[in-house]
């Protein structure tokens, strides 16, 4: 065993140094509480097209940062689309790709990194600004798409090699992003004028028609698709871009969901759930919803009452089996969840004295936000980020509204299930912080940033972007040639 060191004082006393401190163990066993950060994406009324980050620190304090913010298109953004990241590879970033559509016809195309961005120590832009910056040069515009001749009404990547897109030409256009050459064009039939009067001096083709929006099943073959002045959906086969059935709402079903004699009946988006019971499609119309399964048989309404107008909804995994609740955001400021399992339930008495039978409603388990958390505007779109920490998995929740905040709740999945066995509805999460973008939200998304691995470095080469457009002559022929 080594002698400890000694030093030798004036008079020849011995000193004898003191052993260092041990480290406590218990603290080298803890994990570290590491921040998070989620790259939000608006666009608005306004053209605007603006990035920002949030990052959230253990103590449940947010910084917001601008990463982009510039007028992506002449007319309003309608609709946003984000890619799942890229393959992890040795050395390189991962990176998503960004869709914007908007009334001006064009889709455009971006690369955004996957990792939060460099935190610069003397950064002279940062400093002078209203607004704290930070600017990702990995972010780059790919090119725009020239695939539709009307307003972009939905947009998706159902898997990073595919681009899907709606509009109101009554068109559903396939893209494949390796060349971003257009692979099919679904032609959605236009609706029949009915109900205008005689001697209409509209003009030709002036009746309502367009895709409002579309779902694709998460096996990638089938398509469900609601449009314009059609009291219908219509479902497709995507191995031979070809219809494959129409379902019409019957006048049961559209007094199920509040649509009046002189209402539009007219489906408003549509997304795919799954739950234990199996797969199932939600239907939205303008203050209700009906969940359908996978016999195409009605299962359930969805809005209490007094019922809201809604604006998002989409189904959120609570676990890792195959439950899951339906989110909806509403007109008052709330974004309710509901159980549409077949325990959960509830029916109603039929109002009429007729021999008809009321579809049950679904369960509401929680509300996140309103006027509790002090929201009182529509929340126009949100976004779920998955976040995993210490204390549990959790979510990330950005809403859009209209007045340009961007609020961020934190969602503790173990409330959620918590809630799901209350018999009453509770009010859940917790309001991180609010961002004002001073423009008026149309639609929002946003992803989990992943954290940079050892050896990652932004390099200044293009080899990595292979993927860019070109120009918009060759997107004319290839519409030209496959329309033949």
């Amino acid at each position: 065993m080594g002698k400890r060191k000694r030093n030798t004082g004036p008079g020849g006393s011995v000193i004898q140094e003191e052993a260092p401190a041990k480290k406590n163990k218990a603290s080298n066993d803890a994990p570290p509480m590491t921040p998070v950060t989620i790259q939000i994406v608006t666009g608005s009324y306004d053209r605007v097209l603006h990035g920002l980050t949030a990052t959230v620190l253990p103590d449940d304090q947010v910084e917001f940062a601008d990463t982009f913010l510039f007028n992506a298109h002449s007319s309003a953004i309608r609709c946003l689309a984000v890619s799942p990241p890229s393959a992890p590879e040795p050395g390189k970033i991962q990176k998503v790709m960004l869709a914007s559509g908007s009334s001006d016809e064009r889709i455009n195309v971006y690369h955004i990194s996957a990792h939060p961005p460099k935190r610069k120590v003397k950064d002279a832009l940062s400093s002078i600004a209203p607004r704290k910056i930070l600017e990702n040069p990995k972010n780059r515009e790919l090119g725009t798409l020239l695939h539709h001749s009307s307003t972009i009404t939905a947009l998706s990547f159902p898997t990073r090699s595919k681009l899907i897109s709606a509009s109101e030409d009554s068109s559903i256009a396939v893209t494949r992003t390796r060349d971003w050459s257009l692979l099919s064009t679904i032609k959605v039939p236009k609706p029949k004028p009915q109900g205008r009067p005689s001697g209409d001096t509209a003009a030709l083709d002036g009746t309502p028609a367009g895709v409002n929006d579309f779902a694709v099943h998460p096996s990638m073959k089938l398509m469900i698709s609601v449009s314009k002045g059609e009291r219908c959906m219509r479902l497709w086969n995507l191995m031979t871009a070809k219809k494959a059935g129409v379902l019409n709402f019957s006048r049961d079903i559209l007094q199920e969901a509040g649509e009046t004699k002189h209402a539009l009946g007219e489906g408003r988006k549509v997304v795919w759930g799954s739950t234990e019971e199996g797969d199932e499609f939600c239907v939205g119309f303008d203050r209700d919803l009906i969940v359908f399964g996978m016999d195409s048989t009605p299962k359930c309404r969805v809005m209490p009452e007094p019922r809201r107008k809604i604006h998002k909804f989409c189904y959120i995994s609570t676990d890792s089996a195959d439950s899951s609740l339906l989110a909806v955001s509403t007109e008052d400021g709330r974004i309710l969840f509901f159980s549409t399992k077949s325990d959960d339930l509830e029916s109603k008495k039929p109002k009429t004295d007729k021999n008809t039978e009321n579809l049950p409603v679904a369960r509401l388990v929680a509300e996140l936000g309103g006027k509790e958390a002090g929201v009182t505007g529509r929340v126009k779109d949100f976004a779920i980020c998955k976040v995993t920490g210490p204390q549990g998995d959790g979510l990330l929740i950005p809403t859009g509204s209209s007045d340009g905040k961007v609020r961020l709740f934190r969602l503790s999945l173990k409330d959620l299930a918590k809630a799901k066995t209350m018999k009453t509805s509770k009010q859940i999460g917790k309001l991180l912080g609010t961002y004002d973008t001073q423009n008026r939200i149309t639609c929002l998304s946003g992803f989990t940033m992943i954290p940079r691995g050892e050896g990652v470095e932004d390099s200044d080469d293009d080899s990595d972007y292979s993927e860019e457009i070109d120009g918009s002559e060759e997107e004319d022929d290839e519409d030209g040639e496959d329309e033949e």
